[in-house]
Formats: C-alpha cells, structure tokens, sequence
C-alpha cells in the first residue's frame, strides 16, 4: 500500500495560498488537512495514496536535468519502506526544486515528503533512473500502488 505525506509551515509573514500553490508545483494531493501548532504556526498535511501524485515531481526531474542529485537525495532518505526529504519552499514556490539537508536551509520552513511504499527502491528507479552523461539509462513504468 502506499501512502505520501506532504507538509508545510505557514509562517505568519506567508500567504496560505502561495504555501498550497507551492506544493501543488509538484505533488497533487487526494486529502489536505491543517494543523495549528503554537500560537501562530498553521501545518498544511496533503495526502495521497497513489504514486501517480508525483507525476509532477517526475516531470520536473526530467526537465530541470536534477536526475543524479535528486537519485542522491531519495537513496539517503531510504528508511525500510519509505523515502523522506525536503525541498526548499521559496524555490517551489516558483516551480524550481531544490533539495535540503536541513530545515534551516530554507528560512520558511522545507516542503517535507514522506513516501511509504513496499519497495522504496522501486519508487527511486522512477522517479530518478540512473544516468550516463545526464541521460536516463532507461525510463521505468510507475511502480504499483
């Protein structure tokens, strides 16, 4: 079964609607939901349970030719039967990925994702196939949900 979850701080100097606009850049989510946390921090949580909400984050893999950064990133966020990492949001925010160690490298807060799926493996070799001299060594199908 696979499950993505997808959140974002809306910082008080933030419009809510550039945060979701953000996110929707590269994920399209089923179910969204928001938490307060403290006084002023509001949590967006987006939802999916399909692999084909990344499509976006797919694409734009391919057009900004990010594929061997973005293989590093998803390999080192493998945990058992799920794949984290975090993109910087002012960079979603006009349709550029840019991933993150740490959330302090993003002033307003990472995007964070978070990919459950039965063989992370398979869901990496997707999104980010191996290259030569910055191709794709071949294009996997979607793996199954």
């Amino acid at each position: 079964m696979t499950k993505i979850i997808v959140t974002a701080e809306v910082r008080p100097s933030e419009d809510e609607s550039k945060v979701l606009a953000a996110i929707a850049n590269f994920f399209d989510y089923e179910k969204i939901s928001k938490e307060k946390r403290g006084d002023y921090t509001v949590v967006i949580v987006e939802e999916s349970r399909t692999l084909k909400s990344l499509q976006k984050f797919h694409d734009a893999l391919r057009e900004e030719k990010i594929l061997d950064v973005a293989r590093k990133y998803l390999r080192r966020g493998i945990s058992d039967n799920s794949i984290s990492f975090m993109l910087h949001k002012q960079a979603a925010a006009i349709g550029v990925i840019s991933f993150v160690d740490d959330e302090r490298e993003s002033p307003l807060g990472p995007i964070s994702f978070y990919i459950e799926h039965k063989n992370p493996n398979e869901v990496v070799d997707w999104l980010a196939p191996r290259t030569a001299k910055g191709h794709p060594l071949w294009e996997n199908k979607i793996p199954a949900d």
